[in-house]
């Protein structure tokens, strides 16, 4: 398989690092980076490419990285939130639009529907 491939021509030119001829302290030999990636996409084989073989698996694991992502980049540009309320209100916000878009309903829909008393609930949460 061509993925083998890769990673055998990945190994060939990464190496592991040359042991110095003094006795090491402890513990395993240091590897580069490179080295120590190879080694994870190669046990991890199966999960790496589950998503080719699974339609339901995401490419990739991002999705809950983007999700706390704003909460970080908003604590970052006001210094904090200034109550819990606030921090409460806006993760809450953020949590319907989400939704709301994952499950692919138009984001202005759902605010309209919200202030109008009829706000987007998702069919699993709506049963």
């Amino acid at each position: 398989m061509r993925y083998d491939q890769i990673i055998q021509k990945g190994m060939l030119e990464n190496p592991p690092p040359k042991t110095p001829d003094r006795p090491k302290k402890r513990g395993r030999n240091k590897q580069t980076a490179a080295k120590n990636l190879l080694d994870r996409l190669s046990i991890y084989r199966q999960e790496v490419l589950a998503f080719m073989y699974d339609p339901v698996v995401p490419f990739d694991n991002n999705l809950a990285e983007r999700d706390i992502r704003i909460v970080k980049v908003q604590q970052k540009i006001s210094g904090t939130f200034r109550s819990r309320r606030g921090a409460d209100s806006f993760c809450r916000i953020k949590r319907y639009i989400y939704t709301a878009r994952k499950n692919s309903v138009s984001v202005l829909d759902a605010i309209q529907g919200a202030f109008e008393k009829m706000p987007y609930v998702p069919p699993s949460a709506a049963s």
